[in-house]
């Protein structure tokens, strides 16, 4: 998922043994009970200098394998819900646009990367604009990833009670405790997540991350067989399956897809879009373990993963607005219990995508904790109470999260259009502007200017998508079947 890598988001570094070997560290995972602070902070000093001498060993197809990790995540599941709200010809307009603007991030990135021999994301942000640099891209990339895990934990409030309510064989939700998605997130937190975000080491990265690609190929297949297998319009469950035949203009207003359409709801398109092509912070790392690396071929990587990535986005988005059209809710999966809350087929889709989103959660902790572990404590050593109580405090900040917010469209909604334009549009092209020398690309030049141009685009798009977002929270206005 777009949060595979992100344990490799910080920066990388080379530490010099004493037998002479130099091997590729990420600095936070350094014990510092071997290491003092005073040797991590010569060792940072050195990055840029060593770090074009590492030889990668990952292949160009396992890296367009982990950059298409990096890039999925839950966004997929909001995606029908967009086209719902924009119409298909819309949707697919705006889908190219952030599709190709992310290419052309990376672009940027890599450059950047390629003038100072640095290939970190928080790096950059230090050689553009010092510490302030470094920890606004640290701030930045650590809100997105809070982010990331509410979107999940959303998705277990309301996708475990459904899970649970089938293998009872149950109808309907009966009102017991154990169908109530705010306690189930907290029993999981509790039992699950927090003792995997208490290792201090996180090994089964690998495997979660290939299991969650899997779990959203198999979401994929799922939505397109059942789109020849729902009647429109909906037969509600437990109506015995009677047939109704409804009247042409029933059907014309239920069961025809739109090709273009606006409403108070569209303003959250964008955002979502954003959300779900958020991976940069995972280039530069990828681009570090590629073998025969150069800015070429990194690009390609890049470009292959994003043109995978967007066109199983079109297809979940398409064969999934076509199921429900305008009966489609802002998280798609939960939409079939309309359907048949006992479907087996949607059953296992919802089991594999619970254990994958569940799995990740303490992936995308870790490298939270870390960055406030270094922004806040930079010079102790590790201590269990503070690793402790960091992941304690972020699961309990995260469960509120969670338990007040009343959609996954508002935390796909603020997140999108926060930390996502920042990562994919302001960041990089401000990098870029400070970074690349004047005397190899002027201020005036077309480079530079373009890079101006995408950066006041961020500005603007995450101005507006944050005025017209919070206009429909202060309106209060909510489409009918748009919440849970």
């Amino acid at each position: 998922m777009e949060l595979q890598k992100l344990s490799n988001g910080l920066h990388h570094g080379f530490v010099p043994l004493d037998d002479g070997y130099v091997f590729l560290l990420t600095l936070q995972e350094i014990d510092v009970s071997r290491y003092h602070y005073e040797e991590i902070q010569k060792t940072e000093k050195h990055l840029s200098l060593c770090s074009w001498q590492f030889e990668g060993k990952t292949s160009f197809g396992m890296s367009v394998f982990n950059l298409s990790n990096a890039i999925m995540g839950s966004g997929i599941l909001g995606l029908s819900y967009a086209m719902s709200n924009t119409g298909i010809i819309l949707f697919i307009v705006l889908l190219t646009c952030i599709a190709c603007l992310s290419s052309y991030s990376v672009h940027l990135l890599l450059k950047s990367a390629g003038v100072v021999g640095i290939r970190a994301y928080e790096q950059l942000g230090f050689r553009a604009f010092g510490h302030p640099g470094k920890i606004a891209a640290g701030v930045i990339i650590t809100f997105h990833n809070i982010g990331a895990m509410s979107s999940y934990l959303f998705i277990v409030k309301y996708e475990l009670p459904l899970v649970i309510q089938a293998f009872l064989g149950l109808q309907s939700n009966t009102g017991e405790w154990f169908l109530n998605g705010n306690y189930l997130i907290l029993v999981v937190s509790v039992f699950i997540i927090l003792p995997l975000a208490l290792m201090r080491q996180l090994g089964y990265l690998g495997y979660t991350s290939g299991f969650s690609l899997t779990c959203m190929v198999f979401f994929l297949g799922s939505v397109i067989y059942k789109k020849f297998n729902i009647p429109c319009p909906l037969e509600p469950y437990g109506s015995n399956h009677t047939t109704i035949i409804p009247t042409n203009s029933v059907e014309d207003e239920q069961c025809q897809g739109k090709m273009f359409t606006v409403n108070h709801e569209t303003v959250y398109t964008i955002p979502i879009l954003a959300f779900a092509f958020v991976c940069h912070p995972e280039v530069l790392p990828i681009y570090t373990e590629l073998k025969n690396a150069t800015k070429r071929r990194m690009q390609g990587i890049a470009n292959v993963s994003i043109m995978a990535m967007f066109v199983m986005y079109l297809l979940t988005a398409t064969f999934g607005y076509l199921t429900f059209y305008v009966s489609t809710e802002s998280e798609l999966l939960h939409t079939y219990s309309k359907v048949d809350p006992l479907d087996t087929l949607i059953l296992c889709v919802r089991v594999a995508v619970l254990v994958a989103v569940t799995l990740t959660v303490p992936v995308v902790l870790f490298p939270i904790r870390r960055a406030i572990l270094q922004l806040l404590f930079p010079e102790k050593p590790f201590h269990w109470a503070r690793h402790i109580s960091i992941a304690l405090c972020l699961l309990i900040v995260v469960n509120v999260l969670v338990i007040l917010v009343p959609n996954i469209r508002d935390i796909f909604g603020i997140i999108g259009a926060t930390t996502a334009p920042s990562l994919i549009f302001i960041l990089p092209g401000l990098f870029y502007i400070r970074i690349v020398p004047t005397e190899q690309e002027p201020m005036k030049s077309r480079p530079k200017i373009t890079a101006a141009c995408f950066t006041a685009m961020g500005f603007i798009f995450m101005s507006m998508s944050l005025t017209f977002i919070i206009i429909d929270w202060v309106t209060g206005e909510k489409r009918a079947g748009g919440g849970h």
